[in-house]
């Protein structure tokens, strides 16, 4: 379906992973052009559904970005942020995609793999409760910026998670301000592409707490991605590094919106477990959606 046409009616669902919450569009065989915009108005909390960001689930071979990937994944994860823009990956997106699949009957409970623009991503999904995603190994590149708020300033560990991450620890979470806005940081030629900047705080042995700035989506209840950026920069500050140790290491980050459990292995895989609900299901009004898409 183009833009041009007028749509059906259209179902959508509504749900959450550690309340970053997201719009679930359904469209198996790649029928349906989201612009930007329409994805904006649909994400929109006053004039539309409302969410951080969109899902929307394609199979792989349907979808240009992943057919390449379709004999590992039927199923891709066409993730847009809240404001239209295309994202890499979502953590958390990715449990709530999977959790998806399983209430819609597309797959069965266990082992499945979802596509993803950051590659393949393993997902050990139960029939209730919380759901496991590999989400790859984590990058560390050396160049870092510093991160100015409120006449403080911080360096940050830049980790890359399948997308950028900027992990600064702060000694007071207030002092992160609004996120509304992107936190300055510095030099910017690091993330010429823009970058999710995360703010930690300890609260215990392997306990820890953040508020995050998402790309395209301003402050989130919960960032999966970012999650695992952190307990992957807290790892390294506290001097544990599993490649060198041999023995997995555990760390429960506290999010606005919960908790989450992140695991690196020795081999350098980081796996991420943490709740998926959905909480809605219903279509989109037909000549409002026309609107959104025209």
């Amino acid at each position: 379906m183009t833009s041009t046409e007028r749509p059906d009616r259209i179902a959508f669902l509504k749900a959450h992973g550690t309340e970053n919450d997201f719009v679930i569009v359904p469209d198996p065989d790649g029928r349906l052009d989201l612009p930007a915009a329409a994805v904006a108005r649909i994400c929109d909390r006053r004039a539309g559904v409302g969410g951080d960001g969109l899902l929307h689930v394609v199979r792989s071979a349907a979808h240009p970005e992943a057919r390449s990937q379709a004999d590992e994944a039927e199923w891709f994860m066409d993730y847009r942020n809240g404001d239209g823009s295309i994202a890499e990956m979502c953590g958390n997106g990715v449990r709530v995609f999977a959790r998806y699949l399983l209430h819609a009957g597309l797959v069965e409970a266990g082992d499945l793999a979802i596509a993803t623009r950051a590659g393949v991503r393993r997902v050990h999904l139960s029939k209730t409760g919380d759901v496991t995603v590999s989400m790859g190994r984590a990058e560390l590149p050396e160049e870092g910026v510093v991160v100015t708020l409120g006449g403080r300033s911080w360096p940050a560990r830049n980790v890359n998670m399948g997308n950028p991450h900027a992990v600064a620890f702060v000694e007071d979470l207030a002092h992160a301000g609004e996120l509304r806005s992107v936190p300055p940081f510095s030099p910017a030629a690091v993330y010429p592409d823009g970058v999710n900047i995360e703010f930690v705080v300890d609260r215990g042995p392997r306990h820890v707490a953040m508020r995050v700035h998402e790309r395209g989506a301003g402050e989130t209840r919960s960032c999966g991605t970012g999650a695992c950026a952190v307990a992957v920069a807290t790892a390294r500050r506290d001097g544990v590094n599993p490649a060198e140790t041999g023995t997995p290491v555990t760390y429960t980050v506290d999010v606005l919106g919960g908790s989450l459990s992140i695991t690196e292995l020795p081999d350098g895989t980081v796996e991420m477990t943490g709740p998926a609900e959905i909480v809605a299901e219903g279509t989109f009004d037909p000549a409002w959606l026309a609107g959104a898409l025209a």
